[in-house]
């Protein structure tokens, strides 16, 4: 009997172990996502060279960036893949907008490790969406893979005055264009206090603002909120459990019979 049971421990570890080498050999090498004869960073380098709004590409840990663009299987080709490579983060506008890289002191979040748990469970699965930036407001900027709309590989943006997720009609690159040279103060019309520039210099990459009123909420006024820090994990939980109830509650309302 002894003999029975040890055979089928064995058993089960060396299933427990193939089963791992499956999804192992289900990701391209890192190797073949490194591309040396056209990479996407100088392209990437100019925007930023010759960006209109503050940029401040963070520092590289060369061994981290590997691993980080293994497990998010990207190549360096692409935008995306070169910004994991290249950077440990970028921060736009003082820190305002936070677009996720290999992680570095200053902003030690990963676009992979940052999604693993929420978007996806183990690395090589299939996505809905894959998160690649935040902001100061708790603001949420993703690659769309089919979980938010028809239009993959655009980027949206779960807006915290809504907690809806708006398209911005712009892939990857267009999206650090936008960063870079557009006028946010335009988009961030509303979700921006008198004196936000004081608070967020040195923001804690991992924090965000919270408010009081919520910012969804009806006739809410920034100016009149009270704010508080937050972890940004804090911030993405509940704004995603708060998204699904807003969402229900409005599809009740729709399915109640008109008086």
């Amino acid at each position: 009997m002894k003999s029975l049971t040890t055979l089928l421990f064995i058993f089960g570890l060396t299933l427990f172990s193939l089963t791992g080498f499956s999804q192992e050999n289900k990701l391209i090498s890192i190797e073949k996502l490194i591309n040396k004869t056209d990479p996407a960073w100088p392209l990437v380098k100019k925007w930023i060279d010759s960006a209109k709004n503050k940029v401040e590409v963070l520092p590289v840990d060369s061994a981290k960036a590997k691993e980080v663009l293994y497990h998010t299987q990207t190549t360096t080709y692409a935008t995306l893949g070169s910004v994991i490579y290249n950077t440990g983060g970028i921060l736009v506008d003082n820190g305002w907008i936070r677009i996720l890289g290999s992680g570095s002191e200053k902003l030690n979040r990963n676009v992979a490790e940052w999604n693993k748990g929420k978007t996806l469970e183990e690395y090589g699965d299939n996505l809905p969406y894959l998160l690649i930036a935040d902001d100061a407001v708790g603001g949420f900027f993703a690659i769309n893979y089919g979980g938010l709309g028809k239009d993959i590989k655009n980027v949206y943006y779960l807006e915290p005055n809504s907690l809806t997720w708006q398209p911005l009609g712009a892939g990857y690159g267009e999206f650090l264009i936008f960063c870079f040279d557009s006028d946010l103060s335009k988009f961030y019309k509303g979700l921006r206090w008198s004196s936000w520039d004081k608070f967020i210099s040195n923001l804690d990459g991992n924090k965000t603002y919270s408010f009081r009123p919520y910012l969804w909420q009806e006739g809410t006024d920034i100016e009149k909120c009270s704010r508080k820090l937050v972890g940004i994990e804090e911030m993405y939980k509940f704004n995603i459990m708060k998204s699904k109830e807003l969402k229900n509650e409005q599809e009740v309302k729709k399915e109640e019979p008109k008086q």
